[in-house]
């Protein structure tokens, strides 16, 4: 088992949740929502979870959709949202409804999302010449190159 990474939290609502894994081998934290939200179809919606975070440098939040929400339509617009280790406001998940009905209820204290802790690495950009990006096998394709498209 690697190292663990310490991320401290603040409830800023006494009614938050703290974050839970729902198995001992469960790689997000579940995440839930703070009070009732009516998410109307095609809408987006920012849920408030009643939390701050500080995801350690180094390291992103990775906000991820539960399965069995996006399942009946529950999804994130963005699929994956990220924490930056430097942010410090209240953590809210954004989501739409594109489910059957008119509207999805989401309740206080349910499950939203599941929130990864993962490793970023130090990047650097430079600057080349195209012919100096190197030849693939893939070259240029892109959507559709694969036949799956």
């Amino acid at each position: 088992m690697g190292e663990r990474v310490l991320v401290k939290f603040a409830r800023t609502d006494p009614n938050a949740k703290i974050p839970t894994k729902g198995s001992e081998f469960a790689a997000g934290w579940d995440i839930y929502s703070l009070e009732d939200t009516e998410i109307k179809f095609r809408s987006s919606v920012r849920l408030r979870t009643g939390l701050h975070v500080a995801i350690p440098e180094g390291f992103e939040g990775q906000v991820r959709a539960r399965s069995s929400l996006g399942s009946k339509g529950l999804i994130l617009p963005h699929s994956i949202g990220t924490i930056d280790s430097d942010y410090r406001g209240e953590l809210f998940i954004l989501m739409t409804w594109i489910g059957e009905g008119r509207s999805y209820l989401v309740k206080s204290g349910e499950r939203i999302a599941q929130l990864v802790i993962a490793p970023i690495p130090e990047v650097k950009f430079s600057e080349v010449k195209i012919d100096d990006l190197g030849k693939t096998e893939r070259g240029e394709g892109g959507f559709g190159s694969t036949g799956r498209f």
